[in-house]
């Protein structure tokens, strides 16, 4: 059986639990996902958090100046796929591999070619209860190196740190974002586990996992944590 979650995206999800256990700001926190999405994320070399505040895209956190210019372009063009994973409604990810080739949003590539080194670019939201709240953007300096397997790995960091960065933004205590980022790690793990028993796509796995728990009338963390532990070894 593969892998359930690698190990690099386990050692970030308790990082990030950890600073906000010690008391780290919302933006250290912020500043961490970035960093780690350049470091997990295949083909990705900058990446930018934003988040929707008084009806505005700000960008609150970005690994380097790279990442923070590729942001006030969309903004200053109004186009782009941080924007679209803010705005519109499908699909979940908005993304262009190969810039230099064209996309769908011809004035950004043609102000991102011209000032920055990026010629490739995802958005992928962060929701909070269905609404769209954000996004994690990713950026990459070659051609076609955003592959199907960075934008698995972008969209399971994006479902781990939402928990974290949106209750954050509330004033949530530490000890229930703790418990909140644990709970939605073990949802990655069951959906892991479903796509590998099942040969499923993620997408099909997690409406798989919220079909059982609506007709068990149980929490979706709930049903993830039996899944889990009816198979491991001796379960």
């Amino acid at each position: 059986m593969p892998s359930l979650m690698p190990p690099e995206l386990s050692d970030t999800v308790r990082t990030l639990a950890d600073l906000v256990y010690a008391g780290e700001s919302f933006e250290a926190v912020a500043d961490t996902l970035c960093r780690a999405a350049v470091e997990l994320v295949d083909g990705c070399d900058h990446a930018s958090l934003m988040l929707r505040r008084r009806g505005r895209a700000v960008t609150v956190a970005a690994s380097d100046g790279v990442a923070a210019t590729c942001d006030d372009l969309e903004r200053e063009v109004g186009e782009g796929p941080c924007l679209d994973a803010l705005d519109e409604d499908a699909p979940h990810q908005h993304f262009c591999a190969d810039l230099p080739e064209g996309c769908g949003w011809p004035r950004l590539a043609q102000r991102v070619l011209a000032e920055t080194p990026v010629r490739g670019m995802a958005g992928f939201r962060l929701r909070d209860d269905g609404a769209k709240v954000g996004a994690l953007n990713v950026f990459s300096d070659t051609p076609d190196q955003l592959t199907e397997h960075s934008l698995h790995q972008a969209t399971l960091l994006t479902a781990f740190a939402s928990v974290v960065l949106v209750a954050m933004d509330r004033g949530q205590e530490a000890s229930t974002l703790r418990q909140g980022l644990e709970s939605n790690r073990e949802i990655g793990k069951a959906v892991g586990l479903l796509m590998a028993m099942h040969d499923l796509d993620q997408e099909a796995a997690f409406a798989m996992l919220a079909r059982v728990s609506q007709e068990m009338n149980l929490k979706l963390v709930e049903v993830a944590a039996r899944v889990v532990r009816t198979h491991r070894p001796g379960g």
